[in-house]
């Protein structure tokens, strides 16, 4: 594959990552109950945790698209995918169905958890500089006169 094609893929990557984060927030408020559901009853506020990332979600898918920011919210969506997860494995230990069903398979639960991973591998692949042989990784789309 061609450096081009590699980068195209990976913006394709970016672009689709974006939209599922924006459905994603678009989720936590449609879905807000099932969301807190799977926050355990000691933490306060859980609706609103909910409600405030939902609105993060659509602020990191916006802020992908612009080239000298891009790296960087790559690395906080990762972060932020690895600070939620315990709330998929509380999900998972406490048998809470998936936010908008009423039950949920408990194995679903556990193969739920697989995907965190699968998208911050996702997330991190889709935000890599492009790499240029003569000169390695490009840091911005900004900084290419190409």
């Amino acid at each position: 594959m061609s450096t081009s094609s590699g980068s195209l893929l990976r913006k394709f990557g970016m672009i689709v990552f974006s939209f599922v984060f924006i459905a994603a927030g678009i989720y936590h408020f449609t879905e807000a109950e099932g969301f807190a559901a799977m926050l355990p009853e000691f933490i306060p506020w859980r609706t609103m945790i909910i409600y405030l990332t939902g609105v993060l979600e659509w602020i990191l898918a916006i802020l992908l698209f612009i080239p000298s920011l891009r790296r960087k919210t790559g690395v906080v969506i990762a972060w932020y995918l690895v600070l939620i997860f315990p709330a998929n494995i509380y999900a998972a230990f406490a048998s809470i169905p998936a936010p908008g069903f009423e039950s949920s398979p408990s194995w679903a639960l556990w193969v739920r958890l697989i995907f965190q991973p699968l998208l911050i591998c996702w997330i991190l692949w889709a935000t890599k500089p492009p790499y240029r042989a003569n000169t390695g990784y490009i840091l911005s789309d900004d900084l290419q006169k190409n």
